[in-house]
């Protein structure tokens, strides 16, 4: 009787591995460019794969507001309906960027926008005309370069390949110089930080949100997603904020199942609302995703509340774990920003 043995389970690794090589050859990586690859390579990218990602199966990985079936949706639009004022939603094109596949925010929900356009990965950004243009968790799931004090300077972290054959594995480094966009924004690291403090840089961020706020449009933009400011990043969070999610776990190892794992950091706000401002847009405000909802949407939610029939109920459950600060209501932010002609 012969035995038949599993597959090696390190098969997915030794694949991205290769395409590591084909892309860098020998040389290491700024960890922004391996995250490049972990997440938007065409053949091994997380957000490439067709597997579900985001909702509370346990296969998924993470969920989010989006989760919460219509509710979501219906408080969105009643509040970028209030935020719009004195204009009306008829005038406007509600653009959503970012959307899982298949998905869209307004699914199933009635709304007064002139019409829908579900932005995905690969389509252009070029809002244009009267819009609303909307993103959920959107910015933190761009590539982030990392950062560690040693003996009074900042070292950029990156990745590279160790060893040969089936046996190569990534292994991360501290690269000799500090990469061109990190270098470019050198006078924006602290002067001093403790040996050992770790900061991850969400450039890519703060550039897609320059990006879509460049003029050719005007309307409403409303971002929802998590993040802190930069005082907080550069001096209260001495262990960064890159983080890995796996079914609903968050992971220790950044490098471990590359492209089968989500990476993410927190995202600079006042990065976001300085390249807002700096194209243009006014009345930035950030608030916490429970203030947000219950200022510009309340009626919306009341009628949710109110509507529910006594007793347990979906919809009710899924409105209290958008509000509720100890769910989602303080973990997320929303920052919105109006730009009028």
């Amino acid at each position: 009787m012969s035995t038949v043995l599993p597959a090696p389970a390190t098969s997915d690794d030794a694949r991205f591995v290769e395409v590591f090589r084909a892309a860098f050859g020998p040389e290491p990586a700024s960890f922004a460019q391996f995250m490049a690859l972990a997440l938007y390579h065409p053949g091994c990218g997380y957000y490439r794969r067709g597997q579900q990602r985001v909702g509370f199966a346990p296969q998924a990985d993470f969920y989010t507001a989006s989760s919460t079936g219509t509710v979501f949706g219906e408080l969105v639009a009643a509040a970028a309906t209030r935020l719009l004022a004195p204009d009306l939603p008829e005038t406007q094109t509600f653009v959503e960027i970012g959307a899982e596949p298949h998905t869209s925010v307004l699914t199933g929900v009635a709304h007064r926008f002139r019409e829908v356009r579900t932005l995905r990965l690969g389509d252009e950004l070029a809002p244009t005309g009267d819009s609303v243009v909307f993103s959920n968790e959107l910015f933190d799931a761009q590539p982030f370069h990392r950062l560690v004090r040693r003996a009074g300077a900042w070292r950029e972290r990156g990745v590279c390949i160790e060893g040969s054959g089936p046996a190569a594995r990534l292994v991360e480094i501290e690269l000799p110089e500090l990469s061109p966009p990190v270098a470019a924004h050198r006078d924006r690291l602290p002067a001093a930080a403790d040996e050992g403090y770790q900061l991850d840089l969400p450039l890519a961020a703060e550039a897609l949100c320059a990006r879509i706020a460049q003029p050719g449009w005007a309307g409403l933009f409303v971002a929802f997603d998590y993040g802190k400011p930069w005082a907080t990043l550069a001096g209260d969070t001495p262990s960064g904020t890159a983080r890995a999610y796996r079914q609903h776990r968050q992971e220790r190892d950044l490098l471990a199942s590359p492209g089968r794992q989500d990476l993410t950091c927190h995202i600079c706000w006042d990065w976001l609302s300085s390249a807002l401002i700096a194209a243009g847009w006014s009345e930035v405000r950030l608030e916490s995703q429970e203030s947000f909802l219950l200022h510009h949407a309340a009626a919306a939610a009341e009628h949710i509340a109110r509507g529910a029939p006594p007793g347990p109920d979906p919809r009710r459950s899924r409105l209290q774990e958008l509000l509720h600060p100890g769910l989602l209501g303080q973990r997320f932010q929303v920052l919105h920003a109006r730009r009028r002609r």
